[in-house]
């Protein structure tokens, strides 16, 4: 019976593994210093080792030279876990044996010790498929189980295993093939197998692959039984439904020509040849993020999964569009191919993500259509009217604002402000025409500076005092019963704040005159009328009822 090459070639000891070297690496050191753990986790991307490794690892421990880190692979032990029925190594598949039943009989058999080897290992493949109360109650068993047991569970989703079963295992992260080692180990087998590939040919499988040993070897036999024994590129991408970098050419080259009519003839072309719209669309978000890669990193770079010859092509195609205009592209093919997913209209769905990629192109960066602008051309004659199969004639440029001669309105403006927020400083008040006379000025705007300053007691005090100016100085007689609410100090401040020079200040206590009260002009109606609508109480009250105010009547008066 006919063996598929991933079985075939499968590895059977840790030199034969392609890549995980920090996995292979760790396990050989920990067979050698005797430092195995009871618990293992592998996890990572399908294809890339974890079942293998795990078979590795009970031949090195019940190889009978072992434990060693080169088992023999000719004693029973090897053959029988080699062939998958060796009686002390049990695998186990979770996804059909994922019960608390399973789980329970599982415990059981630990219990018991190997029928002939060293070791007995308990292989459970997708042991993310295991349910909560299945893993609690494997809790214990994993945690301390006998001396003779070992545990390797291997998964694709780490994070469904409860923390409490991982953080009682050591656990392994798989990571993904690289594309040029996919393409050698290929390379070897081909030669193995007597199959003449190119490094194209084998290039398209590994793309295929996606950084998975077994789905790339699963392509490749694919490619053997339909090719024979020759694999042709063209062949092979035809087999697996890829698309090569000539068709996606037909993509940039009409985005290059900013032609929509060339991209409605390529979903044309892929819908008569029967092509699947969406493979289409998720190829081409791949080769315009080759492109944008190529672009910055240059052709020789390794992060592009391509033949020499394609990443060659690539980086030559990428010189012809910018950065901004790559990216701006591979994010427009990432929203198509999430739209197709769900699309009942595949094909109306690419051919306007296709178009919105063309009118992308059209677009300008912001500073170039700025320094565009230019003065109007100046006409030779009246205008001529377009004719009607004419293009529409592009409107003229804006011409340049008149040089201005004076400030702008901006500045206008800012002085009108800054007038406003601070106003200028009062004059000083002048001197009464007869000396010594009584001097209301500086009284009244002595007492409205200390209201501003929030100095009542020392306004009431100088609104009943005698104010006089004579010979540069201001003289203040108090009343005896505002001795202690007038303060010099309070009356100098009070000067500071109205911005004038301040004069000398002598200040009296005794009898005065009767002095003239400070008069308020009297409220009028309006007055009333405006104060009580600016009420905010009022206002919230009107905005809620509505309703109109005729009068206001002060409940004082």
């Amino acid at each position: 019976m006919y063996q598929v090459i991933a079985r075939k070639y499968r590895p059977q000891t840790f030199a034969d593994v392609v890549n995980q070297d920090h996995v292979k690496t760790t396990l050989r050191n920990a067979i050698t210093q005797n430092r195995i753990a009871h618990g293992y986790i592998f996890s990572g991307q399908r294809g890339t080792g974890k079942t293998t490794l795990a078979r590795i690892l009970a031949r090195c421990l019940n190889c009978v030279n072992g434990p060693t880190e080169t088992p023999c692979g000719v004693c029973a032990s090897c053959t029988e876990i080699q062939a998958g029925g060796a009686v002390d190594v049990i695998e186990i598949d979770a996804a059909s044996n994922r019960g608390i039943n399973e789980m329970r009989e599982l415990r059981e058999n630990v219990r018991y010790r190997p029928a002939r080897d060293r070791f007995k290992v308990f292989i459970v493949d997708e042991a993310h498929q295991i349910t909560n109360e299945a893993f609690n109650a494997l809790l214990k068993t994993i945690e301390e189980p006998p001396a003779w047991v070992v545990f390797i569970l291997c998964t694709t989703e780490a994070h469904k295993i409860p923390a409490t079963i991982a953080s009682r295992c050591q656990h392994f992260s798989f990571r993904s093939v690289e594309f040029e080692n996919l393409v050698e180990r290929m390379q070897w087998i081909c030669g193995e197998e007597g199959i003449e590939a190119d490094t194209e040919a084998l290039s398209v499988i590994a793309q295929a692959g996606e950084g998975s040993v077994r789905d790339s070897l699963s392509a490749l036999d694919q490619a053997i039984a339909c090719c024979g024994n020759k694999l042709n590129a063209e062949e092979v991408r035809a087999l697996l439904g890829s698309f090569s970098i000539t068709s996606m050419e037909q993509v940039s080259g009409a985005l290059a020509e900013n032609n929509g009519s060339r991209m409605l003839a390529i979903v044309d072309e892929l819908e008569r040849n029967g092509q699947n719209l969406q493979h289409f669309s998720r190829e081409l978000s791949r080769y315009f993020r080759n492109l944008l890669v190529a672009r910055i990193s240059g052709a020789d770079t390794r992060l592009i999964a391509a033949s020499p010859s394609e990443r060659a092509r690539m980086a030559e195609i990428a010189q012809s569009f910018t950065e901004e205009d790559l990216t701006r592209y591979l994010q427009l093919s990432l929203d198509l191919f999430g739209d197709l997913q769900l699309s009942l209209q595949p094909r109306f769905h690419l051919e306007i993500g296709l178009l919105k990629m063309v009118q992308a192109g059209r677009l300008a960066e912001i500073e170039q259509a700025l320094a565009d602008l230019g003065p109007a051309p100046k006409a030779s004659g009246p205008p001529r009217p377009a004719a009607s199969s004419s293009p529409p004639v592009a409107p003229p440029a804006l011409r340049p604002a008149p040089a201005r001669t004076g400030p702008s309105p901006f500045e206008l403006d800012q002085q009108k402000k800054s007038s406003s927020a601070k106003p200028a400083p009062p004059s000083p008040p002048s001197a009464p025409a007869v000396p010594g006379s009584v001097d209301t000025e500086w009284r009244e705007k002595i007492h409205a500076a200390l209201i501003e300053l929030g100095m009542a007691f020392t306004a009431d005090a100088v609104e009943h005092s005698e104010w006089t100016f004579a010979d540069g100085e201001l003289r203040v007689t108090t009343p005896r019963e505002f001795k202690l609410a007038m303060n010099a100090a309070d009356v100098q401040k009070a000067i500071q704040h109205m911005g004038v020079a301040a004069p000398r200040l002598k200040l009296t206590i005794g009898e005065v005159a009767a002095a003239p009260q400070l008069t308020k002009p009297p409220a009028t109606e309006d007055d009333v009328t405006r104060d009580a609508l600016a009420n905010p109480e009022v206002r919230r009250f009107r905005e809620v009822f509505g309703g109109e105010v005729r009068t206001v009547r002060n409940l004082k008066e």
